[in-house]
C-alpha cells in the first residue's frame, strides 16, 4: 500500500539527515522525489504542485539555520503528507441511546461487505449490533448481506420479496429498537442519478440516521473526489469508508480526494475478511508506510479477532493447570482470523529493518505451519486431543493422523514438542496473567528465556 510514497519519504529523510548543509539543491532533489512518489500514488497533479511548492517555500526560509533547518525540513515533509491524507484522526461519535449508520455509495463500492465489517467491529467492542438490508434493486444483495452476517453471527434483517425499502424499515423498526448500533445497507447505482438521490433522501427522512457514511473503493483513485463532492452536496454525508486499500496503488488518490472535499475518512478496508477493517488514523498510516509500525491498529485487530468467551475458558484452564491441544488450536485459529501475517508484521515497530535479516519467505512458511497444525489436530480423536501424551506411548497412531492431515509424522512430533513447551510454561508460571487472553510482555520474555533456541516457530 503506497510503497513508493513510503520509500520516497524514507529516502528524503535519510538524505536530509546525512546532508552537511540543507541547501537549495537538497530541497530541489527531495521535492522532485516526493512529486514522483505522490503522482505514482495517484494524487492529483495540481495538489502535488501545490504542496511541493509549499515545502520549497517554507524549507528555503533563511531564518532557520543549521541543524534546526534539517529538523524543520523533516517535520515539514511529515506534516505536509499528514495534512493531505486527513490530518488528525477523526472519531465516529456514537449516540448514547442508539446509533444508526447508513451506508451510501455506487455499485461496486463495497457497501454490503463494509456493512458486515462495521457490525463485527462494534460487536467486538461490546455493542449490541444488527444489520438491515434496504438494497431492493441489486439482484442477490439481500443474499450477500445475509451470508456475510451469518459468518460473523450478526443479526441480519432482510425481506427478499419486498421492493419498497421504507416498508422493510417499518417492518423491523420495533425489533431494531433493542440494538445499540444499526448498520443500514442501501442501494447503489452506476452514477448518482436523480432516482438514487430521491430514494436516499426519503430513507434519510424516515430513518433519521446518526451518520451517513459514503463507501468509496480505493482503486477509483482521483475519481473519488467527484464522488465525495457529489454525495456531500446532494446528501450531506458525514464521512467516508475507503474500501480495497489492500490491492491498489491508487489509494493516495482516494485519500487526498477526501481531504480536498473535507470528507473525513473514518475507516479503511484492508482485505476480504470480515476483520479487515481499520479505524483510519493518518499519523499511524504514515508511521506504517515509513516502516515504523502501527501498534494501535495491531491492537485494534487483536481486539476484533479474539473471541472473549474462548479466552475466558483458556484462562480458567490455565489456572487449573489444564492446557489441551484444543486450547492450542483455538489460539492458532485466532491468529489465522487476524489475517495475513505479513500485514500484521508490518504493524510491529522495527519489523522493516528486521525483515532483511530473516530467511526468505519465513512468514509464508509460518502461515503454512499454522494451517498444517490445524489439520493435524482436526485429524485426532477426542482422547488424543485431551491427552496427547498417549501419542508418545502409542506411536502407531501417528501414521493414521498424518494420513488424515496430509502431512508427515515429523510435523506431528514438532507440534507435540511445541505444545509440551507451552504447557510446561503454563504450569510453572504461577504469576501468569492471561486477562484479555494475551500474555504480558514480561511473560513473553520469560517464555523466550526459558526455552531459547528450542522454540522453532
Amino acid at each position: 500500500m503506497l510503497d513508493k510514497l513510503g520509500s520516497a519519504l524514507k529516502k528524503a529523510t535519510n538524505k536530509i539527515a546525512k546532508a552537511i548543509f540543507v541547501d537549495k539543491n537538497i530541497i530541489e532533489e527531495i521535492t522532485k522525489d516526493l512529486q514522483r512518489a505522490l503522482i505514482s500514488a495517484d494524487v492529483n497533479v495540481h495538489l502535488v504542485k501545490e504542496i511541493t511548492d509549499k515545502i520549497k517555500r517554507e524549507a528555503s526560509d533563511e531564518k532557520i539555520k543549521g541543524i534546526e533547518k534539517r529538523e524543520h525540513l523533516i517535520k515539514l515533509l511529515h506534516d505536509t503528507i499528514l495534512e493531505i491524507i486527513g490530518g488528525e484522526k477523526k472519531e465516529l461519535i456514537l449516540d448514547k441511546k442508539q446509533t444508526k449508520i447508513m451506508l451510501l455509495g455506487l455499485y461496486g463500492a463495497g457497501k454490503t461487505t463494509a456493512a458486515g465489517k462495521l457490525a463485527l467491529y462494534y460487536n467486538k467492542r461490546g455493542k449490541k449490533t444488527a444489520v438491515i438490508g434496504l438494497d431492493v434493486h441489486r439482484p442477490a444483495a439481500a443474499d450477500q448481506l445475509e451470508q456475510n452476517c451469518k459468518k460473523i453471527n450478526i443479526p441480519c434483517f432482510i425481506n427478499k420479496k419486498e421492493k419498497n425499502p421504507i416498508k422493510i424499515w417499518n417492518e423491523y423498526k420495533k425489533e431494531l429498537d433493542k440494538y445499540d448500533i444499526i448498520i443500514i445497507d442501501t442501494a447503489g447505482r452506476h452514477s448518482l442519478d436523480k432516482e438514487l438521490v430521491s430514494e436516499i433522501k426519503t430513507l434519510n427522512k424516515a430513518i433519521n440516521p446518526s451518520h451517513k457514511i459514503l463507501a468509496i473503493q480505493a482503486d477509483i483513485g482521483q475519481a473519488a473526489k467527484q464522488q465525495a463532492s457529489e454525495f456531500q452536496k446532494a446528501l450531506d454525508i458525514n464521512g467516508v469508508i475507503i474500501t480495497r486499500m489492500d490491492s491498489t496503488a491508487k489509494a493516495g488518490g482516494a485519500l487526498t480526494a477526501c481531504y480536498e472535499t473535507n470528507a473525513p475518512v473514518y475507516f479503511i478496508g484492508t482485505g476480504e475478511k470480515a476483520i479487515d477493517l481499520e479505524v483510519f488514523n493518518p499519523e499511524s498510516f504514515i508511521s506504517r508506510i515509513l516502516g515504523m509500525g502501527d501498534l494501535e491498529s495491531l491492537m485494534e485487530k487483536v481486539q476484533t479477532a479474539v473471541d472473549k468467551e474462548t479466552q475466558k475458558k483458556l484462562k480458567k484452564n490455565l489456572e487449573q493447570g489444564k492446557f489441551t491441544l484444543r486450547d492450542l488450536q483455538s489460539q492458532l485459529q485466532s491468529m489465522s482470523g487476524m489475517g495475513n501475517l505479513s500485514k500484521l508484521a508490518e504493524m510491529i515497530p522495527g519489523f522493516s529493518s528486521a525483515k532483511a535479516k530473516l530467511p526468505e519467505n519465513i512468514i509464508g512458511t509460518q502461515e503454512e505451519k499454522i494451517k498444517k497444525w490445524n489439520h493435524i489436530i482436526n485429524s485426532m480423536t477426542q482422547e488424543e486431543i485431551e491427552n496427547p501424551e498417549i501419542l508418545e506411548k502409542q506411536t502407531t497412531r501417528l501414521g493414521r493422523i498424518a494420513k488424515g492431515a496430509g502431512c508427515n509424522t515429523s510435523d506431528i512430533r514438532q507440534l507435540l514438542k511445541q505444545y509440551k513447551m507451552i504447557k510446561e510454561f503454563a504450569k510453572s508460571g504461577q504469576d501468569m496473567d492471561m486477562s484479555g487472553g494475551m500474555m504480558s510482555q514480561k511473560q513473553m520474555m520469560k517464555l523466550a528465556k526459558k526455552f531459547g533456541k528450542k522454540m522453532k516457530f
